[in-house]
């Protein structure tokens, strides 16, 4: 199996877990010398911060892991588009690369409404892989936001 689909399978795994609490399903695994390092899902409502993205959550972690803030060889495995401020975060903690399952048109910033990992004036810039398990990571937040629709819908019925 190809490194990226390994590392993506991964990344969904931590997803799910954000699903079973009834969180966005979003996952995240940072991965350095073909070991992964940070783990992370979205934790916002649970949190009660909005700081509690997946990737912020990864990085925090891989920095722990690391004893650094700079996680310059490492690559970041995602299973939807980074916003500005994960985006942000990944610039700042020098992370190589960033695989990403599917694309966020309504708020990404790695490609849909701009790129923010590819901003020359800034002192770094991280290279992207897009599609990677694409129908699996789209599929879940799809399922996600249907029960979720499904859960309103019958709650107003029953009010």
């Amino acid at each position: 199996m190809e490194n990226n689909e390994k590392y993506m399978k991964e990344a969904i795994r931590q997803a799910k877990k954000a699903f079973a609490i009834k969180e966005v399903p979003i996952g995240c695994v940072i991965v350095h010398n073909d070991k992964i390092i940070g783990r992370g899902y979205n934790r916002r409502i649970t949190d009660k911060t909005a700081l509690a993205h997946a990737e912020l959550l990864a990085i925090k972690k891989a920095c722990k892991k690391m004893g650094d803030w700079r996680l310059d060889d490492c690559t970041m495995y995602v299973t939807l588009e980074p916003c500005q401020m994960c985006s942000g975060a990944i610039i700042q903690s020098r992370i190589k690369k960033v695989v990403i399952g599917c694309m966020n048109p309504k708020a990404g910033c790695a490609g849909s409404i701009m790129n923010l990992l590819d901003v020359k004036e800034f002192n770094h810039q991280a290279v992207i892989e897009t599609g990677v398990m694409e129908e699996e990571c789209s599929g879940l937040l799809k399922e996600f936001f249907a029960k979720l629709r499904n859960e309103n819908k019958n709650k107003d019925k029953s009010q």
